[in-house]
């Protein structure tokens, strides 16, 4: 079964094709700037890239498929060998608890959503469409969404303390994000523990230019970094994370400007970018801070107090864990933060041997012998999540 995972947002889509059998990426790419020109990223047999014409997201996928079965770039024959399409879909609010198989009421809620997500739904919504327009109504849409995995937490975790009436009108509550992530880094390192999920506690940190923690008991969502937005939680690469309310009230006053241009500071000129002054990517970071800029040194280290502190506010929340994980961009490279984070939880059990904590791999543990508490890296794979999701549907 080969199965296409999509990933559309208003001018762009991001494109992975599946083999199930072996869990192979056959082939996959990027389509820019639909509408305003158009550019297509391709590697498959062979790499292309080139300007084209893609007026709309149909046009977009016209490409991706004739690209997908040429003769010098393509994987496959023909459309038809493409057994069903997984979508990512960034909000899902309370109607989704699980991969759907689209039909129009789904597609009608995904649009509901798009209040909660305005930046993302709607192009997922246009990139179903596409898909359908395209590749006719036989071929089974899935849907999987980032909100649904954290529709397992408790009440207590994601009503905010404000006037409940916000969140009866508005459903105005702690969603988390990310989940597809959490999902799969948490069933893998049950693997890697040789234990079944459901006996673990397990704190995922994902830990990229967008950052969540979450909270995984008994295999399922129990608290999340993230909130209404992914703008809570963590200090990201321009993002503030959770900082005190009264803020927006005293820089609106202070600057005489507006609520939602505040909102539009803390979500792209704060973070590390804001208290480095040097950039949003860690790396450029991290390399400042070892020729020894102070700021950058600070960004560091708010982010890895920051990090720390949910580890310790998430193992008292579920009565101790078994393991903290590592993922995504920093969180699979960069050993000093790593290290840095665990640096001080040898009470909770936890410890990093620095030549594990140094090397390099899709799934590692470096816990030091005497740790009782598992510190593991691994590599997170939403795509093969989405096709795994949609694989499950499509045979059942």
């Amino acid at each position: 079964m080969y199965i296409l995972v999509i990933n559309a947002g208003s001018s762009s889509l991001k494109y992975q094709l599946f083999d199930m059998t072996t869990h192979d990426v056959m082939a996959k790419g990027l389509c820019e700037r639909i509408g305003i020109g158009g550019r297509l990223k391709h590697n498959g047999k062979a790499k292309f890239e080139a300007d084209i014409d893609m007026p709309d997201h149909a046009a977009a996928i016209k490409c991706v498929i004739e690209k997908l079965t040429s003769p010098d770039y393509g994987v496959i024959s023909d459309m038809k060998e493409i057994s069903a399409v997984g979508h990512r879909i960034v909000h899902g609010g309370e109607y989704f608890t699980e991969a759907k198989i689209v039909d129009d009421e789904v597609i009608d809620l995904i649009s509901e959503c798009s209040a909660l997500a305005p930046l993302h739904n709607p192009g997922s919504v246009t990139g179903i469409k596409a898909c359908i327009s395209v590749m006719g109504p036989s071929v089974p849409q899935v849907v999987v969404f980032d909100t649904s995995f954290h529709q397992t937490m408790p009440m207590r975790s994601y009503i905010f303390p404000i006037p409940y009436k916000y969140y009866e009108q508005y459903k105005i509550r702690r969603y988390g994000f990310h989940g597809t992530s959490h999902r799969y880094v948490a069933a893998k390192a049950a693997e890697m523990l040789g234990k079944c999920a459901k006996e673990l506690n397990i704190v995922t940190c994902h830990l990229g230019n967008g950052s969540s923690i979450c909270a995984v008991k008994g295999g399922k969502s129990y608290d999340t970094s993230m909130g209404f937005t992914p703008l809570d939680g963590l200090p990201m690469g321009t993002r503030s994370g959770s900082v005190d309310p009264a803020i927006v009230g005293f820089i609106g006053t202070a600057e005489n400007i507006s609520a939602a241009d505040i909102v539009t500071m803390l979500n792209k000129e704060s973070g590390l970018l804001g208290i480095s002054g040097i950039s949003s990517d860690f790396r450029d970071i991290y390399t400042a801070a070892n020729e020894g800029n102070k700021r950058a040194q600070l960004a560091i280290d708010i982010l890895a107090q920051s990090i720390k502190k949910y580890i310790g506010a998430y193992a008292a929340e579920m009565g101790g864990i078994d393991a903290v994980v590592f993922t995504a961009g920093i969180g699979e490279n960069n050993a000093m933060l790593r290290e840095k984070v665990i640096s001080g939880l040898e009470y909770m059990g936890l410890g990093i041997d620095s030549k594990k904590n140094n090397q390099h791999s899709d799934a590692f543990d470096i816990s030091s012998a005497d740790a009782e508490v598992k510190s593991l890296v691994i590599a997170t794979n939403e795509e093969l999540m989405i096709a795994l999701d949609t694989e499950r549907l499509v045979n059942s």
